[in-house]
């Protein structure tokens, strides 16, 4: 496989095939970018790329032809027709979307993963839908194991997925309800991070890249520590004091702000919970 995009000719990153190489029939890839924007053309290529050649890409791009281009060759699928996820079960299409959708996440995320990580990465269309955004990710693996793994934050719960050389892939899935904070262990070589739940502790050593993992650190801490300020169910509960200072509305209000900001609340729920603060005033 060549190392450069068959379209740009620029050099391909880790990012462009930790999910799997961008590949043609041809034996050529494309990168992430050069697919996306050939993938406004004809959706197509997002589910079916590798019924496409190089050659059908440029025609396209050339005639701006919206229809499928019929395909060179077929490639055999190596997905299941069906896959069993929490969901319930997804189909070869609905994976790849999901699988596309993920790979342009940690683009943007500019996520640092190693390439020990790319099992548990193709395990993520399994598991998160279209409707939920990673907003964070790290190499962590529990401790005092030798599996490999990631731990993903979204708006709702954080995902452990783990897999050692043979076997099958580990699935954890920790609910932000069942989450009552978050802590850091500093460490030169492998920090860790603690989740700390509502009968247990679990820990996650970070071997691989020490600032990724204080990264990841610094947008969950903000999610889980202080539930008295982050949590939207503690303002609510705090609304309903005839005690509150002004001032102290006005911070919540401020902190609703940030949540809102990054995603942690919608905006009809940072409407609700504005009103109810503001009706103490």
């Amino acid at each position: 496989m060549s190392n450069n995009c068959a379209l740009c000719k620029a050099e391909l990153t880790s990012m462009d095939t930790l999910l799997g190489a961008n590949k043609l029939s041809d034996g050529n890839v494309l990168c992430n970018k050069c697919l996306n924007q050939t993938s406004n053309i004809n959706e197509e290529l997002l589910y079916n790329l590798n019924k496409f050649s190089i050659d059908d890409i440029n025609e396209m791009l050339k005639t701006e032809n919206t229809e499928p281009v019929p395909p060179v060759a077929v490639v055999n699928q190596v997905l299941p027709v069906t896959i069993d996820s929490d969901s319930g079960q997804i189909s070869k299409e609905v994976y790849k979307r999901r699988q596309r959708k993920i790979k342009f996440e940690l683009e943007k995320l500019n996520a640092h993963l190693s390439m020990f990580t790319k099992g548990e990465i193709k395990e993520l269309p399994y598991l998160i839908s279209e409707e939920e955004q990673i907003i964070a990710i790290t190499d962590a693996q529990f401790v005092n194991t030798l599996d490999a793994g990631v731990l993903v934050a979204t708006p709702k719960r954080m995902i452990s997925v783990s897999k050692g050389m043979f076997g099958a892939a580990k699935i954890n899935d920790y609910r932000n309800e069942t989450i009552q904070s978050v802590s850091f262990v500093t460490d030169p070589r492998s920090p860790i991070i603690k989740l700390h739940l509502d009968e247990r502790v679990v820990e996650f050593e970070c071997y691989m890249d020490k600032e990724d993992a204080e990264k990841f650190y610094d947008t969950i801490k903000a999610m889980y520590n202080n539930p008295k300020e982050q949590s939207p169910k503690q303002i609510n509960s705090a609304s309903k004091s005839v005690s509150v200072s002004s001032e102290e509305i006005f911070n919540q209000l401020e902190k609703l702000g940030k949540l809102r900001e990054s995603g942690i609340l919608t905006d009809a729920e940072f409407a609700e919970q504005k009103k109810k603060l503001l009706e103490q005033l």
